[in-house]
């Protein structure tokens, strides 16, 4: 696939593409004779895999520390595996906090939808 293709399907701008491969977020990819990018489905995957993990609050700077350690095997699941459990630990407590915003919201609104059938209660009389 070419850039201009993955930047369609993941709904990622081509610089942005671009600043993952150079950051080292996704692996370097294979060029055509003419220079163009050859994205294979082993790229996509990692493009899919920064956008989800982007998309969830994680920092350049952790997942450029993921793809460190993945660099280097086996021999570092576990530390893997920790940078992602701690990064779940901090998503988790956001959504936590979204949620009782969100129920405030909610709230807030009841009250109003309260208030507006008692003014048209009073306008019906």
């Amino acid at each position: 696939m070419t850039i201009s293709e993955v930047s369609e399907k993941y709904g990622l701008p081509v610089d942005t593409l671009r600043y993952y491969e150079k950051a080292g977020l996704i692996p370097p990819v294979n060029r055509k004779e003419s220079g163009i990018r050859d994205y294979t489905e082993a790229d996509c995957g990692w493009v899919e895999f920064i956008k989800c993990m982007r998309s969830a609050g994680l920092s350049i700077e952790m997942l450029t520390e993921y793809i460190r350690l993945y660099g280097q095997g086996n021999r570092t699941l576990q530390k893997r595996k920790n940078l992602l459990v701690a990064e779940r630990d901090r998503l988790a407590q956001r959504i936590a906090e979204m949620q009782k915003t969100l129920d405030r919201l909610d709230h807030k609104i009841a009250v109003y939808d309260d208030k507006i059938v008692a003014c048209e209660k009073k306008l019906l009389k």
